[in-house]
């Protein structure tokens, strides 16, 4: 595609799609599955079906997609280029303090689900409950105490994290920087002010860490753990924090939504639990035995397209196709594209869990990022405080959807409902 504007290249076009991902669905559907535009004066290549992806994609490589952008809209440096043992060290390290944590905070993330399923068994079956909100302040509580630990038990902290979190997320969760933010000297206040306080409090949090032990293992602890800088501790766990809390809260978000339109597949998650757990405590044994369950949420990330796109950086110069890929040229995977991709999924529209019985259409999501040994450390923590939580849910409630309620989605890095998501739900005699 050719440049609109000589200094913006295709930016007023991205802007105009509504979202990046709109944008790119519009362009493939009209070049075909590589296509290319300007970020600026940036040639940038986006790539839209599973075959192609799977002749760009390296399981080698180090970095992940989704981080990536993350650390270059941040303007994090670190990670992004430099020694490559050093770079598979430091996301080793990251991916054990997820496994760590996630360990060793399981009695925390369950506790932090029953406190909700309480909430909404209080409720009177016709009140209307606020989805988004619910499953927002849940993940931030999750991440924060399981990132960061026990100081975020107090609910201010965990408020005041919100706070600069939403006005972080606010201009770097679009997933492209389009130049307005520097133009807008109160946005660029607000967004600057809300990046060093949170700053602020993740330095403290190291501080309060270092050299002292815990009754309960922390991601930041295993960070400490490894010879890392005091910027790279940084950077990461604003990374887990930022990514961590986004993603569990819109899974869980349109995990609950999807259930409310299917009697069906809401019947057939609680079967599943009742005859994993019976009467028993959820244990971490038993949570990887929910297999149905895992896969629902599968076909949440697929349906909603929870990361529409990732990028990466061409070191050198490769080809996809017919198309040579100039060295340093930024290639976006269009996944939201491929996610709904009808050469790849029958039905693409339609919420269907069991199509993650077939083997072929697991290993196209491990390929894509979504599952297995590729997926994102934050996908994965997601996944599990995901399950904790519907695994609670169903067990004691019916959730069921509000008639004539219209969902609009939001396509930014991590997809989400536009306005906030009602739901109601009724105890299961």
């Amino acid at each position: 595609m050719t440049p609109t504007d000589e200094k913006d290249g295709n930016l007023p076009d991205i802007v105009t799609s509504g979202s990046l991902h709109e944008f790119l669905v519009n362009l493939h559907e009209k070049y075909g599955p590589v296509v290319s535009f300007w970020f600026g004066r940036r040639l940038v290549v986006s790539v839209g079906s599973v075959d192609l992806l799977k002749q760009h994609i390296n399981p080698n490589r180090t970095s992940d997609p989704f981080e990536m952008m993350l650390k270059s809209l941040l303007r994090y440096q670190s990670g992004l280029s430099g020694d490559a043992g050093e770079s598979h060290l430091r996301k080793k390290l990251y991916e054990n303090g997820v496994t760590k944590s996630l360990q060793s905070n399981f009695a925390v993330i369950q506790k932090l689900s029953e406190e909700l399923l309480v909430k909404w068994l209080s409720f009177p079956e016709s009140q209307h409950v606020p989805l988004c909100q619910h499953m927002l302040g849940f993940a931030m509580k999750s991440v924060t105490q399981t990132a960061m630990g026990s100081s975020f038990e107090d609910d201010r902290e965990v408020i005041r994290f919100r706070r600069n979190h939403d006005a972080i997320w606010a201009e770097i969760g679009k997933g492209f920087l389009d130049g307005s933010l520097d133009k807008s000297m109160t946005r660029k206040k607000l967004y600057e002010d809300a990046l060093m306080e949170m700053e602020s409090i993740l330095k403290k949090v190291t501080k309060e860490r270092r050299g002292r032990s815990f009754n309960r293992h922390v991601f930041i602890d295993s960070l400490l753990q490894g010879n890392l800088s005091d910027k790279q501790i940084l950077e990461d766990t604003m990374i887990f924090s930022l990514a961590g809390c986004v993603i569990t809260a819109n899974l869980c978000t349109w995990a609950v939504y999807f259930l409310t339109t299917s009697e069906e597949v809401q019947q057939n998650l609680y079967k599943e639990v009742d005859r994993v757990l019976g009467k028993g405590p959820l244990t971490h044994e038993k949570i990887e035995q929910l297999r149905y369950c895992r896969q629902v949420l599968c076909e949440t990330v697929r349906t909603a397209k929870l990361t529409p796109i990732a990028a990466r950086l061409q070191e050198l110069e490769g080809r996809i196709d017919q198309h040579i890929i100039p060295k340093e040229t930024l290639v976006l995977y269009a996944l939201g594209v491929v996610l709904q991709d009808s050469s790849a999924w029958a039905s693409p529209y339609k919420f269907d869990p069991d199509r993650f019985n077939d083997e072929s259409a697991m290993k196209n999501f491990s390929l894509l990022g979504f599952s297995g040994s590729q997926e994102c450390p934050e996908l994965r923590f997601a996944y599990m405080v995901a399950t904790v939580l519907l695994s609670m849910l169903v067990r004691k409630l019916y959730l069921h959807p509000v008639k004539g309620q219209v969902m609009e989605t939001k396509y930014e890095l991590v997809t989400s409902p536009k306005e906030e998501a009602w739901i109601t739900v009724s105890k299961r005699s």
